[in-house]
């Protein structure tokens, strides 16, 4: 069995994705996820110029081989363009060997851990009433789990609330837009926020939070033991993670759980963090962590210090990356939750799916390999469209984290 052709997909269904689909001299044929927010393009390129050549005449069902000469042989290691077009391949090539084998992923990983895997949706507002209008809403959706962003008094705009109605999308058409920050403003404002979720709901859902990288290490510390009495499933990337010393500042002051990883690209990124206790959660995703093959090396790296799951799951990831998550979710065994955003229906039906959502849960399907298709006729109907997160700056014009 070889492989005899491998292309690349470029597609915008409301916002851009890359898949990459291999093909077999059986005709049989697996697809993979290559989505780089803002970056799609590079990934496309590797993968055209790079990756695709070199694959034909390979055997399909050497994955590991694969897996290890697309990343050792590349002497380039690392990096989320280089990781990115490798998860894809890996995805591709899981895909294919669930349906020679007419099993899905999940059963050839060693089979389901648990029944369905727990999502947590996002409650966005741009002011306290609408907030919790939001929370209310997912709640009375099945949800257990619940991230909840809101705008903050005194800035126009703050992450992971919409700017309108509809669900958050970060990336804008055009160049990046520049927004401005008030760590002080936030820092007073977001304890009030939990405050007013759990005097409203109760503790009888999961509470997150993401403050996307924004506060020093001193400065997480004090949030965390603030968000204390309102026993936070997690605090999402409270600092940047490139100083992964500076996580221990924020575990001497706080109990608050955090998580970490949604841009990380390879055990080594997270290998300090698990194996200090520095967190609690894993946010690395099969796209941008290499893929399944990889994942399975950093869950099982975590299970041994009892660090758990808790992927990345936007919708600037495509249906590929969420069936393959969710096929991961549920044989892993130290599994903590999975995000999970929703799709545009344009984007759903690009991609046919086998994964549902059910009050607040998710399940991969039976459908042999990932149970996620492209309709190709359909996707070249949308384009792709230059589209950029934001960029963060400081109310003085310090350029910050977004």
């Amino acid at each position: 069995m070889k492989i005899i052709h491998a292309e690349v997909i470029v597609t915008c269904p409301g916002r851009n994705f890359v898949t990459l689909k291999v093909v077999t001299d059986q005709g049989v044929y697996g697809i993979g996820d290559a989505t780089l927010n803002g970056r799609e393009l590079a990934v496309a390129s590797y993968l055209k110029d790079h990756v695709c050549p070199v694959l034909i005449g390979r055997d399909p069902r050497n994955i590991e081989d694969t897996w290890q000469y697309l990343y050792k042989g590349a002497y380039w290691r690392r990096g989320p363009v280089t990781m990115s077009a490798i998860a894809a391949v890996d995805m591709a090539l899981w895909d294919i060997k669930g349906k020679m084998a007419g099993m899905p992923l999940y059963q050839l990983l060693g089979g389901a851990s648990r029944e369905r895997v727990m999502v947590y949706g996002h409650a966005t507002g741009r002011d306290l009433p609408e907030a919790l209008d939001k929370y209310a809403e997912h709640i009375d959706q099945g949800f257990q789990a619940i991230r909840i962003q809101c705008g903050v008094p005194g800035m126009q705009s703050v992450y992971g609330v919409t700017k309108g109605g509809g669900a958050y999308e970060p990336a804008t058409k055009g160049w990046p837009q520049e927004e401005s920050w008030s760590s002080e403003k936030y820092l007073d404002f977001i304890p009030r926020l939990f405050e007013a979720v759990r005097d409203r709901f109760g503790f009888e859902t999961h509470l997150l939070h993401d403050v996307h990288h924004r506060l020093t290490p001193i400065e997480a510390a004090r949030l965390g033991k603030a968000l204390e009495p309102y026993r936070l499933f997690w605090m999402e990337d409270p600092t940047p993670a490139e100083n992964q010393e500076a996580f221990r500042l924020i575990r001497q002051h706080t109990v608050t759980p955090i998580a970490v990883g949604e841009i990380f690209n390879s055990i080594w990124d997270c290998k300090q963090l698990i194996e200090e206790q520095l967190i609690d959660y894993i946010r690395t995703t099969v796209t941008h962590a290499g893929g399944i093959t990889h994942m399975r090396r950093i869950a099982d790296f975590a299970s041994m210090y009892q660090v758990r799951t808790g992927a990345h799951g936007p919708s600037d990831l495509s249906p590929v990356c969420m069936g393959a998550a969710l096929h991961f979710d549920l044989w892993v065994p130290n599994f903590g939750v999975q995000e999970y955003m929703g799709y545009p229906q344009a984007a759903l039906d690009v991609f046919p799916h086998a994964w549902e959502f059910r009050q607040g849960s998710m399940h991969p399907g039976d459908a042999p390999g990932l149970g996620v298709d492209i309709d190709e006729k359909l996707a070249a109907r949308y384009p792709y469209e230059p589209a950029y997160l934001p960029v963060a700056r400081l109310e003085d014009g310090t350029l910050w984290n977004w």
